[in-house]
């Protein structure tokens, strides 16, 4: 019997595989969701199977997304991602990805972790959303207006509200699979 998984993973077994496992599973530490952070702000405009197609050249280009050693990058390496066909080679993102990875240490000081600043915006648990159809989905939410908001006031780039939900969904801060998907039962 074929499992009923959210439509927009059909496409292909890796976005199948990354539904499954992944997607709407709540992340509580800091490099994962920096990760997340990363990857969501390099798919800004593009689409989701792109990126998850990339991840690995991705991980390998940017250090296995450690944040500490991307905070650092100096400009030879800024370049050196920009000749890498492995990745998105948009130089605002490549930048950004310093950038982000700056100011998510700032917060880290300030809140002691990353996990526990992004998740007082919703009181340190999934919100569950109980979609019936995708159409039930939306793109962003007045959380995710406030946490973009709040991003953008500390430094981070690329982090608008349609980003930052679907970093909410991908790290499990909501979940929006729909109310047939076999992992609402898992």
């Amino acid at each position: 019997m074929e499992l009923i998984r959210c439509g927009w993973c059909s496409a292909s077994d890796l976005y199948k595989k990354y539904h499954d496992e992944e997607w709407g599973t709540p992340v509580y530490d800091d490099p994962t969701l920096f990760e997340f952070l990363i990857l969501e702000t390099f798919q800004a405009g593009l689409s989701w199977i792109t990126i998850l197609n990339k991840r690995e050249n991705f991980k390998t280009a940017f250090d296995n997304f450690d944040y500490k050693k991307i905070a650092n990058y100096p400009d030879d390496k800024i370049e050196e991602l920009m000749q890498n066909t492995g990745i998105i080679r948009n130089k605002l993102k490549i930048k950004s990805a310093v950038t982000n990875a700056q100011a998510f240490m700032k917060i880290q000081e300030e809140f002691g972790s990353f996990s526990s600043y992004i998740w007082k915006f919703t009181d340190g648990k999934p919100i569950d959303n109980k979609p019936k159809t995708l159409k039930d989905v939306p793109a962003t939410t007045p959380i995710s207006d406030a946490i973009s908001k709040d991003l953008k006031k500390r430094g981070f780039k690329f982090v608008g509200s349609t980003v930052i939900y679907a970093h909410m969904q991908a790290t499990g801060m909501v979940n929006d699979h729909i109310e047939d998907c076999f992992t609402r039962v898992k």
